[in-house]
């Protein structure tokens, strides 16, 4: 059959991404792409340590990101970046602009990592107060909260897993019980940390109910990586990626109904909740 009507496959842009070894979800990650977009994702060698402050350092090493970034160069992908939360925020904001610079030195191109897209997602949907949840043991979890302060954004909530391994294998339901756990007070957004713990779904879903702004680990990184290129992330409706969904709908007031100023919170603290 004769196809040279159809004139080739469209061009593509290239979009290199460096996981960790362990990353399970590459998946979710195209969810987040427009069909222009090609991701060439490529991993940081195996070592037998489970999820820890150590493993965030192991799999940060620049000369690691070096090896990693240069497999990239010979696809010569416009943009590089670096999906994994722990690994770019165990050394606070300079660790995180170091292995940018050390990405870019090694590829050539443009470089970000998930942390310092969590960041940039924050301050574009100008948040100062934010609620998190994580997979992680308490130890990491800390982590993230000092860097996120270090940024000037104060944590309102904390909602951790305490797991250190098959990250992949949470369902939604218990990412969303999570999440209704963490956000209490003025939250003013959600952030979802770790590439290797699934959200794509539930985003949505979230957003509506909590009446706030919800990102996560893999959507940040894919919406930084995209920007980059000047093009927009792709999904249901979700504050990050559509302006328009930013608003949400004004809670009615019913006449005749006290109004509810809220409730106290609880008295004791359950455990994987700070």
């Amino acid at each position: 059959m004769d196809v040279s009507f159809l004139g080739g496959p469209r061009p593509q842009r290239g979009v290199g991404v460096v996981a960790p070894f362990d990353f399970a979800l590459d998946r979710e990650l195209w969810r987040w792409v427009p069909d222009e977009i090609s991701l060439h994702l490529t991993r940081t060698p195996y070592v037998p340590v489970e999820v820890s402050l150590d493993l965030a350092r192991l799999v940060s090493e620049h000369e690691t990101l070096h090896e990693a970034v240069r497999t990239l160069n010979a696809i010569a992908p416009e943009v590089v970046a670096y999906a994994c939360t722990s690994g770019s925020f165990v050394g606070g904001i300079a660790g995180e602009r170091a292995m940018c610079a050390a990405m870019t030195v090694a590829g050539a191109v443009p470089s970000l990592t998930t942390s310092g897209a969590l960041l940039d997602a924050l301050a574009e949907l100008d948040v100062r107060r934010v609620a998190l949840v994580t997979p992680y043991t308490v130890s990491v979890t800390r982590s993230l909260e000092e860097y996120v302060a270090e940024a000037g954004v104060s944590v309102t909530g904390c909602a951790y897993m305490g797991l250190t391994r098959h990250i992949w294998k949470v369902p939604y339901r218990q990412v969303s019980e999570m999440a209704h756990k963490a956000v209490r007070g003025d939250a003013q957004a959600l952030f979802i940390s770790c590439t290797n713990l699934p959200t794509y779904d539930v985003i949505p879903q979230l957003e509506a109910e909590l009446r706030i702004p919800v990102i996560s680990a893999n959507q940040v990184t894919m919406w930084a990586a995209l920007r980059r290129l000047g093009t927009r992330a792709v999904g249901p409706y979700q504050a990050l990626i559509d302006p328009a969904a930013r608003y949400g709908p004004v809670r009615p007031e019913i006449p005749g109904l006290p109004e509810v100023r809220g409730l106290p919170d609880e008295e004791q603290q359950q455990e994987g909740w700070t």
